[in-house]
């Protein structure tokens, strides 16, 4: 079933609930929604504040000079 389909059955069969029930659905849906997005943007802060540590960018320079010499081994990214 395409995903227009299914969302057009997934509306009608939402007109088919009580309105107090159709309430519920949505506060439910978007409390997930809400949830999903926080948890994104926390590892998006966790992710930038790695990459302003002093001790993880030492560490790549350390990874990076080590992987200098294969970076003229004609490969590309």
């Amino acid at each position: 079933m395409s995903a227009p389909s299914l969302l057009n059955e997934l509306e009608e069969n939402i007109r088919r609930l009580p309105l107090g029930d159709q309430l519920l659905l949505i506060e439910r849906v978007s409390h997930r929604i809400r949830t999903d997005i926080s948890g994104k943007m926390d590892i998006d802060a966790q992710l930038s504040k790695m990459a302003a540590d002093p001790e993880i960018q030492k560490e790549l320079r350390e990874i990076e000079q080590e992987f200098s010499t294969t970076e003229q081994d004609g490969l590309d990214d």
